[in-house]
């Protein structure tokens, strides 16, 4: 299917079925994406990295053009350069100037691990005349929300004044949480949802072996996620884990484009214009417009990507529950999904096994898992227990797959850092609460231990 004009109005329900099948891949198509997010310090106070500053984000992004060939992308003509593109990446910016890098659709992980590392040379070529180093935590474990800087994108300015009526940690989850995600190809309906509701049950133990983010505020926080703990409570409209989904059940596109269509809105975009839309929803949007505006396929686009459950559908899926790792540790997430998703028999596996759980038991450990990861009880057993059974599915899936890099290793190699933590029960908080203590070396300890 050819791609849609994003000015075309919407005519009727069928239409929106048309990203998903758009995005329809045949398995020799299919890549992998990665996408890792990081907070920028200065090393001599610890302070977040403004934007706008001599020092600032905006100074990272110019010389990242300059030296290494990005090419910057603005919003607006003649606006603030919010991103940088190159060969199917990009380098973007978070609310509170956290720097993301979304890798380009790759074949392997070893082509990814080598694309992070590439990211971290190029970012520190730029970064250390400037004084700053970049952390791969899951929560900002310094700063509070009066010395974080505001990205000029319009639609954060809109988020920000909404999202804090819809939950209590809506600014927080903007601007103090940085994760490493990855995206998925499907092949067609059935596949897509096959996955999302596979996904959707296992995320909360990739949640828990990824736990990353123990401090706030330069003191230990009592949690082993605390971007876990703030995404409870944002906006129970547009995030979670889609029970509808996860349960057992005939599921299909449609039942995904029930649950965003009853989701509010942010933003219309027309042109260099934005037009401010928040609450209404856009099954309302789409019978009665707003504001002499009219719903468009570019506008059901922009709907499906200000949603934010666990586990997203769009042109891909989305694996979204982990917390911001180091670069090596980064890789873990794309292997452990690309291990349970592309290969069919690891796939049969994961389903298997997932239907394990009790979804009703899921939903109510999340609050702990926040707090204990791998500690949680989930079913009468530590997710630990359960966390482990995830990696060695995930592990033969990839051992399947044999994609081998130069030394003759498949993509497992990427999971055994986290397999060790599992094997004690540990996830990479526990590593950081060893070697980094609060208090008058804190700020040292984070730059030794939590730098990408």
């Amino acid at each position: 299917m050819p791609d849609l004009d994003p000015n075309l109005a919407l005519s009727g329900s069928d239409d929106l079925l048309a990203p998903f099948h758009a995005a329809e891949k045949e398995r020799a198509r299919w890549r992998v994406g990665a996408e890792a997010e990081k907070f920028g310090v200065y090393r001599d106070d610890g302070k977040p990295v403004d934007f706008a500053g001599p020092r600032g984000v905006r100074t990272i992004l110019s010389l990242l053009e300059e030296r290494h060939g990005w090419h910057p992308h603005r919003e607006v003509q003649g606006g603030e350069v919010i991103a940088l593109q190159r060969d199917g990446a990009s380098i973007t910016l978070e609310p509170g100037a956290q720097l993301e890098l979304s890798g380009a659709p790759l074949e392997t992980v070893h082509e990814t691990h080598a694309e992070l590392v590439g990211h971290r040379a190029e970012l520190a070529d730029v970064s250390e005349e400037l004084g700053i180093a970049w952390l791969g935590m899951g929560f900002h474990p310094l700063a509070t929300q009066e010395e974080l800087p505001w990205v000029p994108k319009l639609r954060y300015a809109i988020m920000r004044r909404y999202l804090p009526t819809r939950g209590a940690h809506g600014l927080d989850m903007m601007r103090r949480t940085a994760t490493v995600q990855a995206n998925f190809d499907y092949s067609d309906e059935a596949d897509a949802v096959r996955k999302l509701r596979i996904a959707l049950r296992l995320s909360p133990l990739v949640t828990a072996l990824f736990a990353n983010s123990p401090f706030k505020e330069g003191r230990d926080a009592g949690d082993q996620s605390v971007r876990a703990r703030v995404w409870l409570d944002v906006d129970p409209d547009r995030s979670g884990l889609l029970p509808f989904a996860a349960r057992e059940g005939e599921l299909g596109y449609a039942d995904y484009i029930e649950w965003a269509l009853d989701a509010p809105m942010f933003m219309l975009r027309r042109g260099d214009q934005v037009v401010h839309n928040t609450g209404q929803t856009f099954r309302d949007y789409m019978a009665h417009g707003f504001e002499g505006e009219r719903a468009t396929f570019g506008d059901w686009e922009t709907h499906l990507n200000t949603l934010f459950p666990e586990v997203r559908l769009k042109r891909t899926l989305e694996v979204r529950g982990a917390d911001s790792l180091s670069t090596e540790m980064s890789c873990a997430l794309p292997a452990l999904w690309k291990g349970v998703l592309y290969e069919p028999g690891a796939l049969d596996a994961a389903e298997a096994f997932s239907r394990e759980i009790d979804i009703d038991e899921l939903l109510a450990v999340r609050e702990d898992i926040a707090h204990q990861a791998l500690g949680a009880q989930l079913g009468g057993r530590l997710v630990a227990e359960w966390a482990r059974e995830l990696l060695a599915i995930s592990r033969a899936g990839l051992e399947k797959l044999a994609c081998l890099d130069e030394q003759g290793r498949d993509e497992a190699l990427y999971l055994e850092p986290l397999g060790a933590l599992a094997h004690d029960g540990l996830c990479p908080a526990d590593l950081l609460r060893e070697r980094v203590k609060p208090g008058e070396h804190f700020l040292e300890g984070l730059l030794q231990h939590a730098q990408l």
